[in-house]
């Protein structure tokens, strides 16, 4: 697979971990599908343009910039939350004077709440494959219940939701 969502070869993302590259490659996914609907759509259009003898009009110019325009700006929402995870998982992988940032063994408070959403989800999503277990395991958990505050509610239900 080509990569060229994010420039590897940059010096801020020469350095990933397995966990990056996978995010990566998740990414380039979704990228390479954007671009494969759009083309679809493109030929689409241009042959019931030819059905209907216009395929020559600047209509079909415009529509292929319209649908080029809307792929940019897909593709850069894909590139910014590319971004973003791997900052955050650059983030989770410091630590203090405890050791490397784990929950919960040292959780970092200073993340978001959001971010602590995210950590404690992973945490639990990784834990057990028994979404039972899972629950009843994070049920227990009285860190989770300080750690993640008003979060704590929204992650109990995501993991019920696993139970059903």
């Amino acid at each position: 697979m080509e990569i060229d969502i994010i420039d590897l070869n940059d010096p801020a993302y020469s350095d990933l971990s397995e966990v990056q590259l996978s995010m990566v490659r998740a990414a380039q996914t979704k990228k390479n599908t954007i671009v494969s609907e759009t083309n679809a759509e493109k030929k689409k259009m241009f042959y019931f343009m030819l059905s209907n003898n216009t395929a020559r009009s600047n209509i079909r110019l415009c529509e292929e910039e319209r649908l080029d325009a809307l792929s940019e700006e897909k593709i850069a929402a894909v590139r910014e939350d590319l971004i973003q995870q791997l900052h955050f998982e650059s983030i989770a992988t410091e630590g203090n004077d405890a050791g490397p940032y784990r929950y919960p063994e040292n959780p970092n408070y200073a993340l978001s709440a959001s971010q602590r959403f995210l950590v404690v989800r992973n945490y639990y999503m990784n834990v057990t494959s028994d979404a039972a277990t899972r629950l009843q395991m994070y049920a227990m958990d009285t860190l989770a219940r300080a750690y993640l505050g008003e979060y704590y509610q929204t992650l109990y239900e995501l993991l019920a939701e696993y139970v059903k």
